[in-house]
């Protein structure tokens, strides 16, 4: 009997310490960084696409006839919205990339909206206007700090999970590599400005 308890308690020691050793728990708080980075990510998108319609609204009261603009501005909004993002984009590579490149219409439309304040002085000028376009400038550099902090969030993550001993405890629980935020294409190439 006395055998029995201490092979038992000498069984339990020994996967105690097996387990700790396998980077277990280590790789739980590494995949809730990378929860937690994402959802900053998602929360700097939603105060974007908060400042949206009242950028939209501002600017149609100056620029009727720019119906073009402020149609793809308020479409690409409604793209993103309607895109459910949840941790199973964070698990599918597709997914992931779907949603990227909806946050990628959306910045393209917001440049040509920006774009159309300078054909319009009065605009420029009223504060309405002036307040959400630096409220936007400085939202979009919490995306890109966010962005970043995701970018890093996740290399940390994958580096670790691809390390033995625990890339074969990632593989017995399910833990696949975390897809991260490429370029959009020709990000590569300057821009071209013009002043036309």
């Amino acid at each position: 009997m006395n055998l029995i308890k201490n092979s038992a308690l000498a069984i339990a020691l020994a996967s105690t310490l097996t387990l700790t050793g396998c980077g277990y728990n280590t790789l739980q708080v590494k995949d809730e960084a990378v929860t937690a980075a994402w959802s900053e990510v998602q929360n700097q998108y939603q105060r974007r696409a908060d400042l949206v319609p009242n950028l939209v609204n501002v600017v149609k009261g100056y620029a009727k006839h720019e119906e073009q603009v402020l149609t793809e501005v308020t479409q690409a909004r409604a793209n993103v919205a309607g895109l459910k993002v949840d941790k199973e984009v964070l698990e599918d590579p597709a997914l992931f990339q779907k949603y990227q490149e909806a946050q990628a219409q959306m910045t393209s439309a917001l440049s040509r909206l920006i774009a159309v304040s300078e054909n319009y002085p009065d605009l420029k000028a009223n504060e309405q206007f002036k307040d959400l376009q630096v409220q936007l400038e400085g939202t979009e550099n919490r995306i890109a700090v966010a962005r970043n902090r995701y970018i890093t969030t996740v290399q940390d993550f994958n580096s670790y999970a691809r390390q033995f001993p625990q890339v074969m405890t990632a593989k017995v629980i399910g833990m696949e590599p975390k897809p991260n935020f490429s370029a959009e294409q020709g990000a590569q190439n300057a821009p071209k400005v013009s002043f036309n």
